[in-house]
């Protein structure tokens, strides 16, 4: 067992349990900094999606950091109730709701699909659940949303065009390859490597 902390936002220093489990990586401190440093800091008002949840790193940060609701899908049971109990300590239980289930079996149970700004995708690596999942959660994006994926590899601008998306921002740490992806057709706007994105946020 070890653990994290919130780096940004209300919740700033709050200590996140990470509790050992297979295929459980959370991310690191330096990785959260970066994403958000792209995603401009603070994101008021948006409503996240975090797949394969694990220790909740990501959407904690974005509970943290204004996000106006976040839902934290994990199958892992423990993992689930490390997330309640720290969503209950945080009193942010009207924001944050924690769904046991596959990321898959989440997304096809949306009859009336939501629309999340912002979908965070850590899968297992090595897993193929990247592959899997992708297809069903850009049915879930808001038109101009945009999806975080860690993996152990880069993904070329090819394998981003085979799925309609395009890489806005993209760095490695250690072994962790993180990129920021988004709809092509939502991409227009000019990157601007001094003050995050443009165009569309």
């Amino acid at each position: 067992m070890g653990e994290l902390r919130i780096i940004g936002g209300q919740w700033k220093r709050t200590p996140i349990v990470v509790r050992d489990a297979r295929g459980l990586r959370p991310t690191p401190d330096r990785v959260r900094e970066t994403l958000f440093n792209w995603l401009g800091q603070w994101i008021h008002g948006w409503n996240c999606l975090d797949l394969f949840a694990g220790a909740g790193s990501l959407g904690l940060e974005a509970g943290s950091r204004g996000a106006e609701r976040v839902t934290l899908v994990e199958i892992n049971p423990q993992a689930c109730r490390a997330l309640e109990q720290i969503i209950t300590r945080l009193k942010a239980t009207d924001r944050l709701k924690v769904v046991k289930s596959t990321a898959e079996d989440f997304l096809r149970a949306q009859s009336i699909p939501q629309r999340f700004d912002l979908i965070f995708m850590d899968p297992p690596f090595a897993s193929g659940l990247l592959e899997k999942t992708l297809p069903l959660a850009l049915e879930h994006l808001a038109p101009e949303g945009l999806i975080y994926v860690e993996t152990d590899r880069p993904l070329s601008p090819e394998w981003a065009a085979q799925h309609g998306l395009i890489c806005r921002r993209a760095d490695k740490a250690s072994a962790v390859h993180y990129h920021l992806l988004q709809p092509r057709f939502a991409g227009e706007g000019e990157q601007d490597d001094e003050s995050g994105l443009s165009g569309n946020l």
